[in-house]
């Protein structure tokens, strides 16, 4: 009896694709469930403004958007998924855009997401960089939707960009008190994989994959350092005094 052992790469694609989509809303949920989407049951603080609503509201429809991707390719509706890269470019913006005015507001007003015993202003380069590196890699992957083998990696690297928010809030240790070593660490360990498995499997190195993976693990350390210089903190109070 003959077998068939060659492995199906691009079904294994659609799969990993899948668990994304599963997995970054739960992911979201976890994080933020406690002090926003359910936080009737858990007897948490209001939500400090309407801004920050807003800022739920864009980030929640990019969840749902992107599962909405996912599916759209999983069932062939190519022509719908392609269409709704243009609602995706410009909901991206809206989450650039109110995501700026949303950490400069929470630095000048000291926001219950600054970390405890962290300086707002020094906390405010953290939420900066996420929208620059965000920007960076979306703007990578539309500009390069006609080749679908660089474009679906690099929108999977912006959903691994936007997860240390939900990690730093997941409500059990370690990441209580892990700091950024969990929140960065943990998004940092999914890219190395990505990049291994990704060559691994196809036996050359994609460098739009690599190029948005040094983009994003070197943003981690760097915005924490850049946050530590009196430099920063000029720039940071001249921001909170006339961008919020």
């Amino acid at each position: 009896m003959a077998f068939n052992t060659q492995f199906d790469w691009r079904r294994f694609d659609r799969r990993i694709f899948a668990a994304a989509a599963i997995l970054f809303p739960v992911i979201v949920l976890i994080g933020f469930g406690r002090t926003y989407y359910v936080r009737f049951a858990f007897d948490a603080p209001p939500v400090p403004g309407k801004l920050v609503h807003l800022h739920g509201l864009v980030m929640s429809a990019w969840v749902l958007l992107f599962c909405a991707q996912v599916l759209l390719i999983r069932t062939k509706n190519h022509r719908v998924h392609m269409r709704l890269g243009f609602v995706g470019l410009a909901l991206a913006i809206a989450i650039v855009i109110v995501g700026f005015f949303t950490a400069v507001a929470g630095a000048k007003f000291t926001s219950p997401s600054t970390p405890p015993g962290v300086e707002p202003l020094r906390f405010l380069a953290v939420p900066l960089f996420d929208m620059v590196t965000f920007s960076i890699l979306f703007a990578a992957a539309f500009i390069s939707r006609t080749r679908p083998a660089d474009h679906k990696r690099l929108i999977l690297l912006t959903i691994i960009g936007l997860l240390p928010p939900a990690i730093a809030r997941f409500p059990f240790e370690p990441f209580i008190s892990g700091g950024p070593p969990v929140f960065f660490g943990v998004p940092s360990l999914i890219i190395l994989s990505l990049v291994i498995f990704d060559t691994w499997k196809n036996g050359k190195l994609n460098k739009a994959l690599l190029a948005g993976a040094i983009l994003l693990i070197l943003s981690y350390p760097l915005r924490l350092a850049i946050s530590a210089t009196d430099t920063w903190m000029t720039f940071a109070t001249w921001l909170t005094t006339r961008a919020a």
